[in-house]
């Protein structure tokens, strides 16, 4: 079975063409986790399945490096639409993709047959808190949370999937590790969230870490840096369109009249195998 490694800012994915569904959904659990890892496999922070769709284009399914199912992933839709475009998949610079969080409109920057970045509309964000979901009723808009010892400032949103944003003065020095785990975990969160950590430079730059939700702190996270951009935006902190600094490159960030958020980057090819094995080891 063929298979390309991406990836996008450092957030790094096994992709696999998936049409004929020969792998289901609990093969696809079980491989994410033996793929993954990085020291016996291929090592990736998910894995990518190329579906049919009867909806629009194309499918994407992903899946966590711990074996769960994501709604949603902002760079991995780039590397997937990348994937898609340069093996004639979807042969259209403007397309859709069916996602667990809705179809997302994809539009292709082409250079001699080869993708260099893509946009994607990530929709609008969705403030309430059954859509993370948290426990309370209505909207927690930079409201307190504890964690551990500590008190914090939260606001929490899904784009697609969920996530808690948090305002810190220090981003390099956070221990995002120590903090975003309890927070993933927390018990105002039954299915588990996102935590994102962000430091405001300016009105149209911005830091971001995120701890992910089944694979901890990656390099980047584009829903997480559009969480971040919704939140700050909410908040008056930033304007209409950012910079997104994040530990493996920038995101350009903007919002769009009708409040859909909009995020454009890179995706890149790293090389491509095959698997000799039905089962991984």
């Amino acid at each position: 079975m063929q298979f390309w490694k991406m990836q996008g800012l450092g957030n790094d994915y096994i992709v696999i063409d998936n049409r004929q569904e020969q792998i289901n959904d609990q093969k696809a659990q079980r491989w994410a986790k033996q793929l993954c890892e990085r020291r016996f496999a291929v090592g990736a922070d998910g894995l990518l399945l190329v579906c049919p769709s009867q909806v629009a284009d194309v499918k994407m399914r992903m899946f966590n490096a711990d074996g769960s199912e994501a709604e949603m992933c902002g760079n991995g839709i780039r590397c997937f639409s990348k994937y898609c475009y340069e093996n004639a998949i979807v042969k259209k610079a403007e397309f859709r993709i069916e996602t667990l969080a809705g179809i997302k409109p994809v539009w292709l920057t082409v250079k001699d047959s080869q993708v260099l970045a893509v946009e994607v509309d990530m929709g609008v964000p969705n403030w309430q808190r059954a859509s993370v979901p948290m426990i309370g009723e209505g909207t927690c808009i930079d409201q307190t949370l504890q964690v551990g010892e500590e008190i914090y400032q939260v606001t929490t949103l899904s784009m697609g999937n969920p996530h808690c944003v948090s305002f810190v003065e220090d981003i390099e020095n956070f221990p995002v590790g120590l903090v975003g785990e309890r927070i993933e975990t927390h018990p105002a969160f039954p299915q588990r969230t996102n935590a994102a950590f962000v430091e405001v430079h300016n009105c149209c730059e911005m830091s971001v870490r995120v701890w992910e939700r089944g694979c901890k702190e990656t390099l980047a996270c584009g829903t997480g840096a559009c969480a971040s951009f919704a939140t700050a935006k909410k908040l008056g902190r930033v304007q209409d369109k950012v910079i997104v600094h994040l530990r493996g490159g920038d995101l350009q960030i903007t919002e769009g009249e009708e409040g859909n958020i909009y995020m454009r980057g890179p995706a890149e090819k790293v090389f491509e195998g095959k698997l000799f094995r039905e089962e991984p080891i």
